[in-house]
């Protein structure tokens, strides 16, 4: 009952703000007549095999918003530095001459913005500045500062707020400083970088290398404010990771793995345990690796026909042809004749015996006279068609391009048609008593490591169940699901045929961009296809341009991927958490994941004790992550994702999360490793080499090190399963008489949620809900003037109410907490 009561709570948060969706445009024809697109809409063009990944600079999430809009491919492995956004891009030469024109920042591949080492002086004068005021009228604010180390180098991280930090003229600068240790004084003065996301003043922050760790801080703004602040650390504590213990069995995943291998191992795993595996079929099929047969004929720009068959390629479109054949004579009509598998389009000529067929009638012809072989034929882009077109040298064969295998892929012939995805469930008790656990991969087609991650982490639990207590205690109280690639129609194409495919396979491109040559920019980013904070809703980071690498799919669940994900989490009730794996970005981070960007308009943040709750976990899962080569996920990188990356509108996170209650966890596995050779943080990428240096990135050891991750995650799903304690909690200072106004705050012995009143009313779910002073800092400080009684209780994340308190009954009782601030104004 207390479960229910706390989740009814959670699912009454705010109505989601909506918006009007500006549409972006298709692709353009180029006027010049060549066959390259122009306008919005670029993005893998006719020289798709030779894109390669560009470091590039974004001036900002309006850049990345329109960047992206306009059909680059460059999602994922971004990274916030203090002027911008910088990461990869996937393009052609061509491309990059077009991402210039747009104001995009091409790098060389050793010019990444690095923290500098440095102590920069600070701000002038700061030494003679005002101290802090009393903190209800703080003008300065710190958030976070943390400690860690990796490969035996410390580094100190620290964000920071202004309240006129929004000031743009003249800009808020913050200097930082730290001392040493307990007892050594403040020194290393550096001016922190300003954060400003979609126009709106987020925090100051700087990541810096230290040898000494430092006790406290001290921050200083331009205009006058000064805090200190104590250092906390991040990631020191772990326990020894599972991996560690005495006979305990890992590293079974030896190389990537294609969906084929993947389903078949996760069958087997099922027939191997059957006391504590089964596969769940997940009802609605992928489109499948499949394409219609095409080809373009007939000339260049006006005169282009773009032509696809009926079929697919594989049940008969590859064997249609084309030809456009010149007859000798004149006036002659247009005309199409069959035989078989062959369309031959009889040209029409004038009365001097001239060619006359324009791509527009040549294209209706086939169209209409084909008998059923031409599904689609039509001018190419968003040409009128007015061209006459040429006569081929003989026919044309339509190919769906699914039969040229990727130079290094996998040997064995991808199924064709569609695909009915398996889902691996692992738990001793699989009656939806226990809690259960989705752990979702591959979303994103070229992100392999997030495959075999999972992966790594079944083998784990059903090898080691009968010989490892601890892996005993996870499949005995929770209820894992594993959807080990939940986009196999995109993955086998990343696996074959294009490395860099991002989004699944369907096409649902209209005539302007469905020719061949966007064959590799066809498809829905699945994580944009969610009903929450979607694109169609306003919200940024989904694009309408089908060719976009975040294209959000014509409407809301339109693919089958993501309808079967809702279909499980409300078949299986159970699912408290869920964790969508993806890579390379090296980021864990929930909700807020999208907002407006006129106003950056969130949606709803997660109450207070929810984001404590999350906080917690990514430091439990982290520490495990650390725990195998000491990689630290850093906390700039720790967050609601909206705010520690960018908006991703309709992602699957932020519908779970709302509508169901679920705790859904976003993580990019890999992104940058501490390399003590040179100094300085390496990058990751989608498809790393799978074995390497061991102080690099390479898939083996991601794949080991976030495998800890994810067996963190069921312990800490098995321990919230298992919680049945009451939270408790109490008003710093509490109760008594003060001679003046006070500063007031709540405190909780464990990540909760609070409700209070300060009217003398009983507390209940509609209440006001302790919230923190702003996002990522702790909860508000209360500043009261007057005789004040608050009345609160604290429920946790799962569910237990403090005091066994009943906040829908008016029990006579009232076994809330209560303590009164009396204030003696003499």
């Amino acid at each position: 009952m207390r479960r229910r009561q706390r989740r009814i709570a959670l699912l009454a948060l705010p109505a989601l703000v909506a918006g009007v969706l500006v549409t972006t445009g298709p692709a353009g024809a180029d006027p010049t007549g060549s066959t390259a697109a122009a306008g919005s809409g670029r993005s893998q063009l006719e020289n798709q095999e030779q894109a390669r990944l560009v470091p590039i600079k974004l001036a900002g999430a309006d850049m990345l918003d329109k960047v992206v809009a306009a059909g680059f491919d460059i999602e994922h492995g971004l990274k916030r530095v203090p002027t911008g956004i910088e990461g990869e891009a996937v393009v052609t030469a061509e491309q990059v001459a077009e991402l210039k024109a747009m104001g995009v920042e091409v790098l060389g591949d050793d010019v990444a913005f690095e923290w500098s080492d440095e102590a920069d002086g600070g701000i002038q004068g700061a030494a003679a500045r005002t101290v802090q005021p009393a903190s209800h009228e703080a003008t300065v604010r710190i958030a976070r500062a943390d400690w860690f180390t990796t490969k035996g180098q410390g580094f100190l991280y620290v964000e920071a707020r202004t309240t006129e930090g929004q000031q743009a003229d003249p800009i808020v600068e913050m200097q930082l400083e730290n001392d040493s240790g307990k007892r050594t004084s403040f020194g290393f003065a550096r001016t922190m970088s300003r954060f400003v996301d979609s126009g709106q003043y987020m925090f100051h922050r700087n990541l810096f290398k230290l040898d000494a760790r430092p006790n406290q801080i001290r921050v200083t703004s331009s205009t006058g404010g000064v805090t200190t602040g104590v250092v906390s650390d991040w990631l020191e504590d772990a326990p020894p990771p599972l991996t560690e213990n005495r006979g305990y069995k890992s590293d079974f995943v030896d190389g990537y793995r294609h969906p084929q291998q993947l389903y078949s191992r996760a069958k087997e795993i099922a027939r191997q345990y059957p006391d504590i595996a089964e596969i769940v079929y997940l009802p609605n099929q992928t489109n499948g690796y499949q394409r219609k047969a095409q080809a373009t004929i007939g000339g260049t720009g006006q005169a282009a026909v773009v032509v696809s068959s009926a079929a697919w390629g594989h049940e008969g479109g590859n064997d249609v042809t084309v030809e456009f054949v010149d007859r000798p004579g004149a006036d002659l009509p247009l005309a199409a004749e069959v035989a078989g598998k062959a369309v031959r389009v009889l040209l029409a000529k004038d009365a001097s015996g001239a060619l006359a067929s324009t791509a527009t009638e040549a294209a209706d012809a086939l169209r209409t006279q084909s008998q059923g072989l031409i599904d689609r034929s039509h001018p190419y882009r968003t040409n009128a068609g007015t061209g006459i077109v040429a006569p081929t040298a003989g026919p044309v064969a339509l190919t769906d391009s699914l039969d040229q295998k990727r130079v290094g892929a996998p040997e064995g012939e991808v199924p064709r048609g569609p695909v009915t995805i398996p889902v691996l469930r692992i738990g001793k008790h699989r009656d939806g008593k226990k809690p259960g656990v989705l752990i979702q991969a591959q979303d994103h087609a070229r992100e392999w490591v997030p495959a075999t991650t999972s992966l790594e982490s079944a083998e784990r639990l059903v090898h080691n169940y009968r010989s490892d207590r601890e892996t005993k205690n996870i499949v005995d109280n929770t209820d894992v699901f594993f959807i080990l690639s939940n986009n196999p129609d995109g993955a086998n194409y990343s696996f074959y045929n294009f490395a860099s495919q991002r989004k699944n396979m369907t096409n649902h491109c209209p005539d302007a961009t469905a020719d061949p040559a966007q064959r590799n920019s066809w498809g829905v980013d699945l994580n944009r296809n969610y009903r929450v904070g979607s694109g169609h809703d306003g919200y940024a980071g989904g694009s309408t341009n089908c060719v976009s690498g975040t294209y959000q799919g014509p409407e809301e669940l339109s693919e089958p991927e993501s309808k079967n994900i809702i279909w499980l989490v409300e078949k299986y009730s159970n699912i408290k958490f869920m964790m969508s794996v993806h890579s390379n970005g090296g980021q864990l981070f929930w909700q807020p994941g999208a907002y407006i960007a006129d106003g950056r308009i969130t949606t709803p943040r997660p109450p207070l004790g929810d984001e404590a709750f999350y906080w917690q976990s990514a430091s439990r899962i982290l520490g495990q992550v650390k725990a195998h080569r000491e990689t630290v996920v850093t906390p700039e990188n720790v967050g609601g994702s909206s705010d520690v990356l960018y908006s991703s509108a309709g992602n699957v996170r932020e519908d779970l999360y709302y509508t169901y209650g679920i705790y859904a966890f976003g993580w990019e596995v890999g992104g940058s490793v501490y390399n003590p050779a040179t100094g300085n943080w390496q990058g990751g990428s989608f498809q790393p080499v799978w074995e390497g240096d061991p102080n690099l990135v390479s898939g083996h050891a991601e794949t080991m090190e976030y495998a800890n991750g994810i067996t963190e995650m069921f312990r800490v799903a098995a321990d919230w399963g298992k919680d049945k304690k009451d939270p408790t909690s109490k008003l710093v200072p509490g109760n008594g008489k003060y001679r003046g106004p006070v500063d007031v705050r709540f405190e909780t012995n464990e990540p909760a949620t609070i409700y209070y009143t300060t009217d003398g009313s009983r507390p209940t779910l509609q209440s006001p809900r302790y919230a923190a002073t702003e996002f990522r800092e702790p909860g508000q400080v209360f500043h009261v003037t007057e005789t004040t009684t608050f009345n609160w209780f604290s429920v946790d994340s799962a569910g237990n109410i403090e005091k066994n308190y009943d906040p829908t009954k008016n029990d006579k009782r009232n076994n809330y907490r209560t303590a009164t601030i009396k204030i003696d104004k003499r």
